[in-house]
């Protein structure tokens, strides 16, 4: 089966007569002919009723024509997508990103697209979960980054990542990455806790409803910045991912340890409208998200994050 076979039958159909089909694309009619018998014989199938007056489609010619303007279209926008220059990339691309995650990931992100796509402007959102969601729900946003998302029949989900969570505390606790802490063992300390309906918030309130455990929480805040400054001044412990504390370890402004019974992870996951088709600018900025995510995971940046194969 080849493309120009596919063209030439689809002109068939269009005109429903070989001799129009003919005119149409400027080839002669015995040469046309033999195209469509070529496809037939290839398919095993009649493709057409020959008529006196014309050609009509067979049952199995209707179900070929849509197959085949699906694959045209597609062959298509490949030949765009391969043959358009990067200055050809232009508009306005919308990302939603994380809090937890827009520090390490948006200056890099919008750095290698400005280099390769110089007409392509980038909008980064930074929000929760639940307000991620919605702008994806309302078309604000293009792309975004989730996680414990509740399934939604609106919202496409790749898994890019799993991410460890961390118990943390002032550097005075001396907690270590290397000595994992039960979590039936922090019932004993004060906790700082995200702000419902916060996701980590859902997760952790999870996590400690299946063990049993309930922790004694002293302070909530929406800030995760809130959260590791109130720990720094030896209010309490709190739990968060290992993204967002590395540094502070690094300046000996905290300390902490990962958790296990039970281990508690989270899913980051890629989030695109089912309603909206893809342009080609935000499947470029896709691809780079991509690319940047596992630089990150694979150069030791994003720390706790094991890559979903």
């Amino acid at each position: 089966m080849e493309i120009k076979q596919l063209r030439t039958f689809l002109a068939v159909a269009a005109c429903g007569s070989v001799t129009r089909a003919a005119e149409k694309l400027h080839i002669v009619q015995p040469a046309l002919s033999r195209q469509i018998q070529m496809l037939e014989d290839d398919l095993g199938t009649p493709l057409f009723q020959r008529m006196g007056h014309g050609m009509q489609l067979t049952e199995a010619g209707h179900l070929l024509v849509v197959r085949a303007k699906r694959a045209l279209h597609e062959l298509e926008l490949a030949k765009q997508e391969i043959s358009a220059s990067p200055e050809a990339i232009s508009g306005t691309v919308v990302v939603g990103l994380l809090p937890s995650v827009s520090e390490l990931l948006a200056g890099k992100l919008i750095n290698s697209l400005k280099t390769q796509y110089p007409n392509l402007s980038i909008r980064i959102l930074v929000g929760y979960v639940g307000y991620l969601q919605d702008w994806l729900a309302k078309d604000e946003v293009d792309i975004a980054l989730l996680y414990a998302h509740q399934a939604s029949p609106s919202i496409e989900i790749t898994p890019l990542l799993n991410e460890k969570l961390y118990v943390v505390g002032p550097s005075s606790a001396q907690l270590k990455i290397d000595q994992p802490i039960s979590l039936k063992d922090l019932k004993q300390h004060s906790f700082i806790m995200p702000t419902h309906p916060h996701g980590l918030r859902t997760l952790l309130d999870h996590a400690c409803g299946v063990s049993g455990i309930e922790l004694n929480i002293t302070a909530e805040t929406n800030s995760m910045d809130t959260q590791k400054s109130l720990v720094a001044a030896g209010v309490g412990y709190t739990i968060l991912p290992g993204v967002v504390l590395f540094e502070d370890i690094k300046q000996n402004k905290l300390s902490a340890a990962p958790i296990i019974d039970p281990e508690i992870n989270r899913q980051i996951s890629l989030a695109l409208s089912v309603t909206r088709h893809p342009t080609l600018a935000v499947r470029r900025v896709i691809e780079e998200l991509k690319l940047i995510i596992n630089q990150s995971v694979s150069e030791n940046d994003w720390p706790g994050a094991t890559l979903i194969q």
